[in-house]
């Protein structure tokens, strides 16, 4: 089931109507191969995926039976299809096991990165421009990473070495 839901966004200074796509679907979580990582997930058709705009590239919001959410990316399947993993800490708070159908719903993520950037990491690219123009060569991919690293640590000063550590070594 397709519904569409409006979202107002900032463009060129100018707020307009940007009408998302959401899918809705009811479908058993299943679970790949040991070789393949033994990840839960849930598939997805390849047609569902290439009406957004980004296709394959795009991040997305899983909503699990109204009690889960959250920002995850596309994987493929092998065949042709997708599938977003689904956690094992989101299943315990579900309440369900492998084979167990579940009603969820994707979206498009309104933060291209899918994770907000830490306070440290905003504070260097607001007030240095080397880290702020590296920072924009990145892919998202490579955003998420240094984010994701940046997060691990809780020492502010060890953030900010981290950064610079990341940005040297990551220079394009």
């Amino acid at each position: 089931m397709i519904t569409n839901q409006g979202e107002n966004d900032l463009h060129d200074g100018t707020t307009f109507l940007r009408v998302m796509s959401t899918f809705e679907f009811e479908q058993p979580i299943g679970q790949l191969e040991k070789r393949r990582g033994g990840y839960f997930f849930l598939p997805l058709d390849a047609e569902i995926i290439e009406q957004f705009e980004k296709k394959r590239h795009t991040r997305l919001i899983c909503e699990i039976d109204d009690i889960v959410q959250y920002s995850c990316g596309l994987n493929h399947l092998g065949d042709g299809n997708y599938f977003i993993i689904v956690a094992t800490k989101y299943l315990k708070k579900l309440k369900k096991d492998l084979g167990e159908v579940v009603r969820f719903k994707i979206y498009e993520d309104p933060n291209p990165l899918g994770v907000a950037i830490p306070e440290v990491l905003q504070a260097l690219i607001d007030q240095d421009e080397v880290v702020k123009n590296q920072f924009e060569l990145y892919s998202d991919g490579k955003k998420r990473s240094l984010i994701y690293t940046i997060h691990k640590i809780k020492n502010i000063d060890l953030q900010v070495q981290k950064v610079y550590k990341f940005i040297e070594e990551h220079k394009k």
